[in-house]
């Protein structure tokens, strides 16, 4: 096993605070291209992702999901400046299960060029909704598109967090 992916499997965090830069070309490719890697059910990839890094859609899909937090005053971004919208396709087999494979790919991918993620769950309701569906036509995306799961994305604005102990009985052998 290549012990740098251990690491970062290891390491890797929810940062709940950004700095406002937005990030590189080249760590974004990378992270993006992880997500590409992800397994998919009878291999469909049938999972779209969208990066959102302009500041009036960052703004927008922030406002939406504090819409469906029925909290207009919260971020629940934390203030990224790029965050990744994962959705499934109608060529999706496995659904929730591959968009959240793909997920997790972006999120240790990050990690491992040094961003600072946090997996940001109500986008399946977020483009339930008219706005939602609104922003996909904007995108030039079908509305037929269904969110599972997003991340905010940036540099870190805080120190990384520390993995708490892992519980004594994760892990049962029969």
């Amino acid at each position: 096993m290549k012990l740098e992916a251990l690491e970062v499997l290891k390491n890797r965090r929810a940062i709940r605070a950004y700095k406002p830069d937005q990030i590189a070309d080249e760590a974004l490719n990378a992270v993006l291209e992880a997500g590409t890697y992800a397994p998919t059910g009878a291999g469909t990839q049938g999972v779209q992702i969208v990066a959102v890094q302009s500041p009036e859609n960052v703004a927008a899909v922030d406002a939406l999901n504090a819409k469906v937090l029925n909290n207009p005053a919260a971020h629940p971004y934390y203030g990224a400046p790029t965050i990744l919208l994962v959705f499934e396709t109608q060529a999706c087999v496995t659904h929730e299960l591959d968009g959240a494979a793909v997920c997790t790919n972006m999120l240790n991918a990050a990690y491992a060029v040094g961003l600072g993620s946090c997996w940001i769950h109500r986008c399946k309701q977020m483009f339930e909704l008219p706005e939602g569906k609104a922003l996909l036509k904007q995108w030039g995306l079908p509305e037929t598109l269904t969110g599972v799961a997003s991340i905010a994305l940036g540099y870190a604005a805080c120190e990384q967090p520390v993995a708490k102990p892992r519980k004594a009985d994760y892990i049962v052998r029969v």
